[in-house]
């Protein structure tokens, strides 16, 4: 045989080494967990990638334009500005709205910690009826927004409403308020009802949270003579910081979704006093048909949530939970 057909034979041996090889290697990736679970994960995957992230996007997008919902917006790049990102800094109704925002923000979060806080250490003192009682609490939890919003509706109205009825029968009638169109009580209205809806969480949280907690500490802090209230402010409540941030992050992120309570409660236009963004950019959008200005502020919110949540998950990263 020639070197030539030696070196030829060789080659294709080679070849059909490689070729067996690759087909193999195909063969085994096919098989894999990844590959046969893709049936499974990949169409609702790609379904969030498209109507979600794809919506984000599309939504920064028409707010770079001047798109008023009638005719077609325009995606060249050389149409694109930021003129309704400057007319949100000279705008009175957005200043209101997202001055109505950090104000329902903190104040909701800040007391459904509180209350979360104090009906969590009471139920873990293993009082009587404490699971019947975290039921029934936590009940308002699973409700909706537009369930919650036509019960308090009720609840406050003026003539007929339990509270000012209550008011009234314990002989203090002159502090019914006609709550829901008071411009000083409006959104002090709706922080109390969300707070009625979402406490039970913060409560839900810090009780399981204060039952990993092992009972040698709560020895120790008994040992050492420490009253009870001295235990549970030096020794107890210190240990519920991871607990307290994940719930602040989460009632946040509830009272950017607060729309559907306000919608139903007030309609689109809750007026000033508890007008928030999420209102307002619904009202641009759908009422007076300016898209591109309720994107904008439909971007800022995005933005808020952002702001909020990449914090909290790298937090939770660097601690090794995620």
């Amino acid at each position: 045989m020639s070197l030539h057909n030696r070196v030829k034979n060789r080659l294709s041996i080679v070849t059909g080494s490689q070729k067996r090889d690759t087909r193999g290697r195909i063969r085994e990736l096919l098989w894999t967990d990844f590959v046969q679970s893709m049936p499974f994960w990949l169409p609702p995957t790609a379904m969030l990638v498209i109507f979600v992230y794809g919506s984000v996007l599309w939504n920064m997008i028409i707010s770079l334009t001047d798109f008023q919902g009638i005719s077609r917006p325009e995606y060249r790049v050389s149409n694109f500005d930021l003129d309704m990102y400057v007319q949100m800094l000279s705008d009175p109704s957005f200043h209101s709205a997202a001055r109505n925002t950090v104000v329902f923000m903190i104040a909701f979060t800040a007391i459904c910690l509180v209350i979360g806080l104090l009906l969590a250490l009471l139920l873990d003192r293993q009082v009587k009826f404490g699971s019947v009682f975290r039921t029934i609490y936590l009940l308002p939890f699973s409700l909706s927004y537009v369930v919650t919003g036509v019960l308090w509706l009720w609840m406050f109205n003026f003539e007929v409403g339990v509270i000012n009825t209550l008011l009234r029968i314990i002989g203090l009638g002159v502090f019914a308020q006609h709550w829901l169109s008071n411009p000083n009580l409006k959104l002090l209205s709706v922080i109390l009802a969300l707070v009625w809806q979402y406490s039970g969480y913060a409560m839900v949280i810090y009780l399981a949270t204060l039952r990993t907690i092992p009972r040698a500490h709560y020895e120790a802090a008994k040992v050492d003579g420490a009253s009870l209230y001295t235990m549970y402010r030096k020794v107890i409540i210190p240990q519920l910081s991871s607990a307290v941030v994940s719930i602040s992050v989460v009632l946040m992120l509830f009272t950017l979704k607060a729309f559907s309570w306000l919608y139903v409660v007030f309609g689109r236009n809750p007026g000033p006093a508890a007008d928030i963004l999420g209102t307002m950019m619904y009202r641009e959008a759908f009422a007076a048909t300016n898209w591109a200005y309720g994107a904008a502020i439909g971007t800022v919110l995005f933005g808020i949530t952002i702001t909020m949540l990449a914090p909290y998950l790298y937090w939770q990263y660097k601690r090794g939970e995620l």
